[in-house]
């Protein structure tokens, strides 16, 4: 997926836009959050008016890249914890919220006829993340723990990305999470595979160091973290801690 995808969470009727007391939060987020993060986002302004939550949607790694370089944000969630890890000196304690797993999406009908994991070593157009992000490094693990080599048409920098080529009837399967999978409804199908189990992701979060709104950063996280989070998270399929 080409470039950041720059989501606004603003609800009418809460605030004068563009009011003087007004507060921007800066959320740098896994782009398997996107759907869950922004209900999250607006429930978060719902009860703080004053808020506006901007999200940015990347890869994991890329995000970390772009904080260790400096990027001014307040709040980073990662799909795994080692992205969190290289920004470690640069964030607050990081808690974890969130677990997800992969799985096959393949377009409706699945013309390929993928039955399972193993199936993805001779499928003809087979997407996967690249390796530095954390769906790619849960599908090296994954296929490390099946004995299954694979050899994939192409390595996309997030699972948005993977997502879209099987959408698109550009892959015949594509290893997404179930998260995904759950957001494009019926314009995929879904083939569960149990190694999947072998490369569970764990989601941490965490304010940012040098926060611009480091009081709002917090209670975003602590949001995240508490009931009302943990809600729209289980709602949209991942797990929690």
């Amino acid at each position: 997926m080409a470039g950041a995808v720059l989501v606004s969470v603003l609800l009418a009727g809460c605030g004068a836009a563009g009011s003087e007391q007004d507060r921007t939060l800066t959320v740098l987020a896994a782009a398997s959050l996107t759907e869950s993060f922004d209900e999250i986002g607006q429930r978060f302004h719902a009860e703080h008016p004053d808020v506006d939550v901007k999200f940015d949607y990347q890869g994991s790694s890329t995000l970390a890249e772009q904080i260790e370089q400096g990027r001014p944000a307040d709040v980073f969630a990662s799909a795994n914890a080692k992205n969190m890890t290289e920004v470690g000196g640069q964030v607050s304690p990081q808690q974890t919220f969130a677990t997800n797993r992969l799985t096959i999406v393949v377009p409706p009908g699945n013309p390929a006829r993928v039955q399972s994991f193993a199936d993805l070593a001779t499928a003809r157009n087979v997407v996967v993340c690249a390796p530095q992000v954390p769906c790619g490094a849960a599908a090296e693990k994954v296929a490390d723990a099946a004995g299954v080599r694979l050899h994939p048409a192409s390595e996309e920098n997030d699972v948005k990305a993977v997502l879209h080529k099987v959408t698109a009837g550009e892959a015949d399967a594509g290893l997404v999470y179930v998260t995904d999978a759950a957001a494009a409804g019926d314009q995929v199908e879904t083939v569960d595979f149990p190694e999947s189990q072998q490369a569970l992701n764990t989601y941490p979060i965490a304010a940012v160091d040098n926060a611009a709104e480091p009081e709002a950063a917090q209670e975003f996280v602590e949001f995240v973290c508490g009931p009302a989070g943990r809600e729209v998270l289980t709602r949209h399929g991942f797990g929690v801690p």
